[in-house]
């Protein structure tokens, strides 16, 4: 064996986490260091790096409203013949002041981003795109069955419906995805969640239609130990839905929410869905006019409208072995830990 050789340094796997800075980003990227990846952090240039901090981190600036200088940034970024194996692409938006914008966020910067990997010459060997259950839309919501991956999606929602359109470019762009559809994403620094727990914590639990609603929930920790499992294990080409495999009602997610927070007394409200719409409607008005997108829209009064949540994760467990490890119960009891830490509650 030559000298040369005996000193050869294996590299380790190079992966780019596009939307590091947003609040399931801030786990992967924290995941990836504790596998030992060579870490790098795709993030705008106004993005806080609050929870990005660790010194082992690379990053990299993307300016998406100038798609014209994103194959710049990557060919400057690594040195020529080298490129990422693994991107995991997390960036995108869940509201917006104007439906338009989640087109332009969640598929247009995409489409940008795809056509910069191939003028750069740095397409990876695996690229993960987060995805949601919401591009699956309401489709079991008569028969209570779980989703799957074989169900025809048919998204009700502006924010369903870009996201579909992603994982299909995905597809006709011949790129080497592996796709996961995220159930909702709940942990500390989440403000979406948060807002309910916030509720409870005054006595007061809101929720909505007079039809049972069956919830499923990840952790967003899990999540990310999902994205490498799944980088590591799987093939590409491979779409899955990814959930805690329990479900639950929203009495029982209220029973374990007011424990964790030491409440006794909880008063549940339940909202008509034509009073939700109404207040959703006025809520997104009153977003416009301020220009920061309201928690609570018309697309969002979709997504809680809906009935039937659960969902298949047999697909996952069996071709990375998906097992998630927090509970709702133990998970709200972090978050809630968290927000108390941090003075949110």
């Amino acid at each position: 064996m030559t000298e040369t050789t005996d000193k050869q340094i294996i590299r380790r796997q190079r992966v780019l986490i596009v939307g590091a800075g947003g609040f399931a980003g801030g786990f992967i990227v924290e995941e990836a260091l504790r596998r030992g990846l060579e870490v790098w952090a795709g993030v705008r240039a106004t993005t806080s790096r609050r929870y990005l901090s660790d010194k082992r981190i690379r990053f990299v600036e993307f300016d998406f409203d100038n798609p014209g200088s994103l194959a710049a940034t990557m060919t400057a970024s690594l040195p020529e013949g080298e490129s990422w194996d693994w991107i995991v692409y997390n960036l995108g938006a869940t509201k917006c002041l104007r439906f338009a914008d989640f087109n332009r966020i969640n598929y247009e910067y995409l489409r940008d981003f795809l056509a910069a990997l191939k003028t750069s010459g740095k397409m990876p060997g695996k690229f993960l795109y987060i995805s949601s259950l919401s591009a699956v839309g309401p489709m079991e919501e008569r028969t209570g069955l779980p989703i799957t991956e074989r169900t025809i999606p048919q998204p009700n929602t502006r924010y369903g419906a870009s996201k579909l359109k992603a994982e299909m470019l995905l597809q006709m762009e011949g790129i080497p995805y592996i796709i996961l559809r995220a159930t909702g994403i709940y942990g500390p620094r989440d403000r979406d969640y948060f807002l309910m727990f916030e509720s409870i914590a005054k006595g007061w639990d809101f929720s909505v239609g007079y039809r049972r609603q069956t919830l499923t929930f990840l952790y967003v920790e899990d999540l990310a130990r999902a994205v490498f499992d799944a980088l590591e294990k799987s093939p590409v080409g491979e779409t899955y839905n990814v959930a805690h495999p329990a479900a639950y009602s929203q009495a029982e997610f209220r029973k374990l929410a007011a424990k964790a927070l030491g409440k006794k007394l909880v008063v549940p409200v339940r909202v008509p869905l034509i009073g939700l719409r109404i207040v959703s409607a006025i809520a997104e008005k009153i977003g416009v006019a301020k220009g920061k997108p309201s928690t609570l829209n018309r697309d969002k009064y979709n997504i809680m409208a809906q009935r039937n949540w659960s969902v298949d994760v047999g697909k996952a467990e069996a071709a990375f072995g998906f097992a998630p490890a927090v509970d709702l119960a133990e998970g709200i009891e972090k978050s809630v830990e968290w927000y108390k830490s941090e003075g949110w509650l």
